[in-house]
C-alpha cells in the first residue's frame, strides 16, 4: 500500500528519536545530538507539509523538548571538550555535581502515568440539576450493573457526553461510577497523543486490555476527557493519527461482542461534538447533551456554593440567577469564590485580620452584582445554538 508522507515522515521522527533516546543514555551525546536533530527536522516537514493538522501543537513541543535536549548535550560536551564521537565521561558525583537527565525521563511517559484511578469524591446528589442526564446515564450503566438479567439484548457500553466547558461532564462521569462502585479510569485524549510520540497507539489497547483485566472483579468504567483529540475528523490525515482512531474503533468494537455481558463502559466527553467522525459516532449507543443550566439550576447552584458563606439579608439567590443567564456551572461557583474573597480581602487591607477573632463582614447583593458586573460569562450564545443543533441531529439519550 502507498504510504502518504506524513506517514513517512511522522515514522521517520518516531526512529529518530527512539534512537537518540538509546544513544542518549549510553553517554554517545554527540551522536545523540545528530539523531535528535533529524527527529526535529522530520517535525517541523511534517507541520510545514500539513499545516492545518490540530496536533501540530503537540509536534512542535515535542520538537522543541528535542531542541532542548540538544543545547543541553552541547553544554556538557562543552565542558568535557570531548571530541566528536567520543563519549564525555560518565556523569555522577565525580563529574563535579554536573548532571544532565537522559532524555527518556523527561520525554516518555508510562502508560501508567496517562490513569488516573482515584474516583472524584462525589455522588448524584453532588451533581446540580442535569436530571435527564442523570437518567440516562442510571439507565445505560446502574441499572444493568443492578439486575443484568433484565436486560437480554445487552446494554449500551459506549456513552459520549457533549456540551460546552464547565457544565458537569467530568462529575457525572465520577458520579456513576461511584454509584455502582466500580473502577474509575480517567484519561486525558490529548495526553494520549502527546505523551510519546509513536506509543498512542499502544497505549489505547494497553488501556482497554487494562480495564477489560479489571472489569472480572468490579465494574470499570473508562472515561476519556477531550476525546475529540483522539477522533477528530481530518481533511489532511496523518499515518499515527489514523491508526490510533481505527485501534479505538477496533477495542470499541471489541466491547460490544455478541455473548459478552462485559461490565466495562467508555464514557467520552467532549466539548466539540462536530469535530467527530461518523464511525466513531456509530459506535457510541448514547450520545447525552450536558446542557448549560437553565434558571432553576443556576439558583440551586448558588444555594450549593453559597451554603458555607455568610450572606448578608439582603442576598436574594432567585435574582442572581436571572441575572447569570450564559454563566456556566463552575462560572457560578467561582463568582460565590470571588464574593469571598471580596470581602476577606476587605479584612487583611483594614489590619484586623491579624486578631483570630475577626471575621469578614456578611457578603451583600451589591458584592455579587459588582462581580456579575466585571466576569463576563463563559458561554456564548452562538456556541450554544451550535450545541442545540447538534444534539437535535444526533441525540440518542
Amino acid at each position: 500500500m502507498m504510504r502518504n508522507p506524513g506517514e513517512e515522515l511522522e515514522d521517520a521522527a518516531a526512529r529518530y528519536a527512539s534512537e537518540a533516546i538509546r544513544l542518549d543514555s549510553q553517554g554517545n551525546y554527540a551522536g545523540a545530538i545528530v539523531k535528535y536533530q533529524n527527529a526535529v527536522e522530520a517535525l517541523l516537514k511534517l507541520i510545514r507539509l500539513y499545516p492545518d493538522n490540530p496536533v501540530n501543537r503537540l509536534y512542535y513541543e515535542k520538537a522543541m523538548a528535542y531542541q532542548e535536549r540538544i543545547k543541553a548535550l552541547q553544554r556538557l560536551r562543552g565542558i568535557y571538550g570531548a571530541p566528536e564521537g567520543e563519549s564525555p565521561p560518565a556523569r555522577g558525583d565525580a563529574d563535579g555535581g554536573i548532571r544532565v537527565a537522559p532524555m527518556v525521563e523527561t520525554v516518555k511517559a508510562t502508560f501508567e502515568e496517562l490513569l488516573v484511578t482515584e474516583k472524584p469524591n462525589v455522588s448524584s446528589k453532588d451533581v446540580v440539576g442535569l436530571d435527564n442526564a442523570k437518567l440516562a446515564l442510571r439507565q445505560a450503566i446502574v441499572y444493568p450493573y443492578q439486575r443484568p438479567d433484565l436486560f437480554p439484548l445487552g446494554w449500551p457500553r459506549g456513552i459520549l457526553l457533549f456540551g460546552p466547558p464547565g457544565c458537569g461532564k467530568t462529575m457525572l462521569a465520577a458520579a456513576i461510577a461511584n454509584e455502582i462502585d466500580g473502577y474509575f479510569l480517567s484519561v486525558d485524549a490529548a495526553s494520549i497523543m502527546s505523551k510519546w510520540l509513536g506509543d498512542a497507539e499502544k497505549n489505547v489497547a494497553k488501556l482497554f486490555a487494562y480495564a477489560r483485566g479489571l472489569s472480572e472483579s468490579k465494574p470499570v468504567i473508562i472515561f476519556i476527557d477531550e476525546v475529540d483529540s483522539l477522533l477528530t475528523v481530518h481533511r489532511q490525515e496523518v499515518g499515527g493519527e489514523a491508526r490510533v482512531r481505527n485501534q479505538f474503533l477496533k477495542e470499541m468494537d471489541g466491547l460490544s461482542d455478541k455473548g459478552k455481558n462485559l461490565q466495562l463502559y467508555v464514557l467520552a466527553a467532549t466539548n466539540k461534538p462536530w469535530m467527530l467522525d461518523e464511525p466513531f459516532l456509530r459506535r457510541f449507543q448514547k450520545r447525552i447533551y450536558v446542557q448549560p443550566p437553565d434558571e432553576a439550576t443556576r439558583k440551586l447552584l448558588f444555594e450549593k456554593y453559597t451554603e458555607p458563606l455568610v450572606l448578608d439579608s439582603n442576598v436574594n439567590l432567585g435574582e442572581l440567577a436571572k441575572l447569570t443567564e450564559g454563566y456556566s456551572a463552575s462560572d457560578i461557583r467561582d463568582i460565590c469564590q470571588d464574593a469571598q474573597l471580596r470581602v476577606v480581602t476587605e479584612l487583611f487591607e483594614s489590619g484586623r485580620a491579624s486578631d483570630p477573632r475577626s471575621r469578614p463582614r456578611p457578603i451583600k447583593l451589591e458584592d455579587f452584582k459588582e462581580i456579575i458586573k466585571q466576569r463576563k460569562p463563559s458561554l456564548i450564545a452562538e456556541r450554544i445554538k451550535l450545541y442545540e443543533k447538534w444534539n437535535e441531529m444526533y441525540s440518542a439519550a
